[in-house]
């Protein structure tokens, strides 16, 4: 079955895929218990700590988890203000798609089968899944790294109640060269394999409110008004990655925000023009005091 559902993930494009074994992760939670301790997370991160490592207490009868990678980068490199991560459709429309298309096959397969599928805000750590599919190792800046794509991929899982066999962690970090600890805005990237996200550009570009000259300052750093792309710009395991092919990331591509512009929409004109991507799920109103605080550099 584990061959089937290979052959399921190549017809729709999708080249790295992984069992991840279903905890509970007690390495994780003592990770999570040291970076809450040490005030290492924001309001993003969510608060259920049982949930992060122990799949049970989101599906009862889970018996593997089905961990996806979506390489997102593409030929197209023009100059934008925005982190490349967004310049397709909201990648949370497209991974789900293609998760729901995964489910629906092997619901043809399998009798009785059962899944759920979720995108960047489910209850487990995705990073931490995709390390033990075996589909990546771990930067210094937290991100997960590929051989092929780098660490330009979006993450997508589903727990289910087959139990597909599990794959291995692979035994490997990044070279360790600390580009990104030095390159950082914010100086967020502890070198440790830890984070203090509090500072991240990109955390802070999604902020709501006026923000304080420090965190102004960080986000004068660079040139985008959503998002950060400095950690993996720098990165040598990004440098000549292969670009994606999946289709949907190539397609309705936007690489600039106009303050003129999106100044005189109404929040539902935003909502209207921008729904559909994942920059706009914050309103108009940070993107605008980002965009006025780049245009106010001196």
């Amino acid at each position: 079955m584990k061959s089937k559902l290979n052959d399921i993930c190549k017809n729709l494009n999708i080249e790295y895929m992984g069992i991840s074994n279903i905890g509970p992760y007690l390495e994780l939670k003592e990770i999570l218990e040291m970076r809450n301790k040490e005030g290492y997370y924001t309001p993003f991160d969510g608060s259920d700590m049982d949930k992060k490592v122990d799949p049970k207490l989101t599906m009862e009868n889970v018996k593997s988890i089905i961990v996806c990678l979506f390489p997102y980068l593409t030929d197209n490199m023009e100059k934008s203000n925005l982190s490349k991560y967004t310049h397709s459709i909201d990648y949370h429309i497209i991974v789900k798609n293609k998760l729901n298309k995964i489910g629906e096959e092997l619901e043809k397969e399998i009798d009785g089968f059962e899944y759920m599928s979720f995108v960047d805000t489910g209850p487990l750590v995705d990073r931490y899944l995709a390390y033990q599919a075996g589909l990546g190792f771990f930067g210094i800046n937290s991100h997960i790294i590929t051989e092929k794509y780098g660490s330009y991929v979006f993450i997508g899982y589903i727990l289910n109640n087959y139990p597909f066999e599990y794959d291995k962690p692979l035994d490997k970090t990044c070279v360790q060269c600390y580009r990104c600890v030095k390159a950082c805005p914010g100086q967020i990237i502890l070198g440790d394999f830890n984070i203090d996200p509090k500072k991240c550009k990109s955390y802070l570009t999604q902020k709501k409110g006026e923000l304080p000259n420090d965190e102004e300052q960080i986000i004068k750093k660079t040139d985008l008004v959503f998002g950060c792309d400095v950690c993996q710009d720098v990165c040598p395991h990004n440098k000549n990655v292969e670009k994606t092919i999946i289709g949907d990331f190539k397609k309705d591509l936007i690489f600039n925000l106009d303050y003129e512009e999106i100044s005189k929409m109404s929040n539902r004109g935003f909502k209207r023009e921008y729904g559909n991507r994942a920059f706009s799920w914050r309103g108009k109103k940070p993107i605008l005091r980002n965009l006025l605080y780049l245009e106010n550099r001196e």
